[in-house]
């Protein structure tokens, strides 16, 4: 067997697949830029494990399940002055997630929440962290399908798996009494032991219209708020002040 044959099938035991494309091209390179074998080693080393971490940051986006992938980046933070882009930023490298804290978006529809979620969770994912997002309709659809088979218990530790979940919408869709139960309880389950992100259209003074029960609402808003990020996006729809930036800045053009 030859050593090109040799080193193919070693690679492709060892499960190297990048390495196996680019030894001979970075070989040639090497040779004519006079370069030592270690830094030849180092070079495709580097190239594996770039290739790896890209992989794994594509698994995570997939896993992920965003409805659109909105970025920090795309955000026009002039359009709403109450909110701190070096703050978001900071977030983004997930400090919040380690110290087991929430993060929640109130505000009005159309004011960027989902987008500003969205663009968390993807910089989150970037850091290495793994994040799920759900709307909270379908996460309560999916507690009370685990409650009807009887599988409760093991539906919150795969979900305990993420280092944060993304609940969207909180408010858009009154639950039922067991549906806002299993919430409150899912919620509980992940009290100081990983971080949510939430967004929603109501105040905290109306979130019992959603939940039913002022005693439980209560409870679950002290175990949401606590070490908590708030960030309330009120006034005119940031949609709306986006179109007519983007109206002005073709008028101008």
């Amino acid at each position: 067997m030859t050593t090109e044959l040799l080193l193919d099938h070693i690679t492709k035991q060892l499960r190297m697949p990048t390495i196996a494309k680019q030894y001979r091209s970075l070989a040639r390179e090497a040779e004519e830029r006079n370069l030592r074998y270690e830094e030849y080693l180092m070079a495709l080393l580097e190239l594996e494990l770039q290739t790896r971490e890209e992989n794994q940051k594509q698994r995570r986006l997939k896993q992920a399940t965003f409805t659109v992938q909105k970025t920090l980046d795309s955000y026009d933070f002039s359009l709403m002055p109450s909110l701190n882009k070096n703050r978001f930023l900071t977030l983004a490298k997930g400090e919040f997630v380690q110290k087991k804290e929430n993060i929640l978006f109130l505000g009005n529809s159309g004011t960027g929440k989902t987008h500003l979620a969205t663009g968390l969770g993807i910089e989150l994912i970037k850091n290495g962290l793994k994040v799920k997002f759900i709307t909270a309709a379908q996460l309560v659809e999916e507690l009370l399908l685990a409650k009807e088979e009887h599988t409760l218990l093991s539906f919150e530790k795969k979900w305990l798996k993420f280092d944060v979940i993304i609940i969207d919408e909180l408010g858009y869709v009154p639950f039922s009494k067991i549906g806002s139960e299993l919430l409150f309880q899912f919620f509980s389950s992940r009290y100081e032991r990983a971080s949510v992100i939430i967004t929603t259209n109501l105040d905290f003074t109306e979130w019992t219209s959603v939940f039913g029960d002022e005693k439980m609402t209560a409870a679950l808003l002290d175990r949401l708020t606590h070490k908590a990020h708030i960030h309330l996006l009120n006034g005119e729809s940031y949609r709306f002040r986006q179109s007519i930036k983007r109206k002005e800045n073709n008028a101008e053009g």
